[in-house]
């Protein structure tokens, strides 16, 4: 059974596209791939609700004691 997952996962990987990313990490470029798939605003949307959530958290702990 676990022959048949391993073959499963090799498959799935493409090993051309792990080839470029290799060569593009030796080369420095690596960061540059995950930057164009980030939603900038997307993210800074998301910070500003986890450090809202989080000082309501601690303005929570404060009024508790």
């Amino acid at each position: 059974m676990e022959n048949k997952y391993n073959q499963q996962q090799a498959s799935a990987t493409n090993a051309e596209k792990v080839k470029q990313q290799n060569a593009a990490s030796a080369q420095g470029q690596y960061g540059a791939e995950f930057a164009s798939q980030t939603d900038v605003q997307k993210v800074k949307q998301q910070n500003q609700q986890a450090e809202a959530k989080k000082a309501q958290n601690s303005a929570g702990q404060q009024n508790k004691y």
